[in-house]
Formats: C-alpha cells, structure tokens, sequence
C-alpha cells in the first residue's frame, strides 16, 4: 500500500509540470496542418490513406515502419529513428536459451512499401564457460525470415486500411 502511494506521489510529481506546456488556444498554423494532413494522429504508426505512406514528417514508409516495430516487439527497444529509418534493439535472451542471446537492426530506405526498401542485421552471441559473451555465427536466412514477417505485416497493416 505505502508502495503503491510512493508510486502515485512520483508519477503526479513527473507529470505535473507538463500542465506548464499546454497552450490554451488552438494555433492556427496548427489547425492548417491538421487540416491539410486529414486530421490528428502519429504518421509513422500507420497511415490511413495510400499518400500517407510517403509521409515527409519521417521519411520513410509508415507500413514498413510499423511491421518492424510490431514484428520485433519481443525485444527490447535501444533506438528507434523514425527520420531516418533505423530500428535498433538491445540483446534480447529467450527464457529456454538463456546461453544465447540476438540483436537486430533494421533500416528502412525507402518511403515506398517495396521489398528492397528493408534491410535486416542480426547478431548473435553465445555465453562461454566463464561467462563471457562472443559473437557466434548467424544463419543468413535469419535475416531474410525476418525480413520477410516485416513485409508480410506491413502488406496487412496497408491492405487493413485500403478496406476502412
């Protein structure tokens, strides 16, 4: 209970001052923005319409950027650059192979939803005797298996919203 309320103290503390940030008018050059883009939302978690996948606010396909993130997000996420197309996640050990552990990365080169737009590097390391990590071999139809999840759930999310 005394934890629960230490949590809630923290959490006001932290987001109080953002009360601070807060315009209490519509900016126009806002309102024109929204209007010109159809209305509210974030571009790079999936577009609505088919121009809205070559979005300039990211620079790269919304549809590819979503099914990467959506396709690795069992592993937790070190950086992730929507303008310039470059997913990174941090080492991530399954629980029944707990003496290996992956990375990925991913980079998205194009705005247009296309095969050749997606490149996929997987690491891998294996723990030694003393408890040392090393890099280990990975097979090369890793990254294309991986590769080929992220086209096929970016094909989803695009065929999802050509039938809303």
């Amino acid at each position: 209970m005394i934890r629960t309320g230490r949590i809630l103290i923290l959490a006001t503390a932290l987001i109080s001052p953002l009360g601070a940030c807060a315009s209490r008018g519509e900016d126009k050059q806002d309102g024109a923005r929204e209007e010109r883009r159809g209305g509210l939302g974030i571009p790079f978690l999936g577009g609505g319409r088919e121009e809205e996948t070559q979005d300039p606010e990211i620079g790269v396909n919304s549809f590819l950027w979503r099914a990467s993130l959506d396709t690795l997000n069992f592993m937790p996420l070190a950086s992730a650059d929507p303008f310039g197309g470059v997913i990174i996640t941090d080492w991530y050990t399954d629980p029944e192979r707990p003496n290996e552990r992956f990375k990925a990365t991913v980079y998205i080169l194009d705005t247009r939803l296309r095969a050749d737009a997606l490149n996929v590097s997987i690491f891998r390391q294996e723990r030694a005797a003393d408890g040392a990590w090393a890099d280990a071999r990975v097979s090369p139809d890793t990254g294309i298996q991986i590769e080929n999840a992220i086209l096929r759930r970016a094909r989803e999310l695009r065929l999802s919203t050509l039938r809303d």
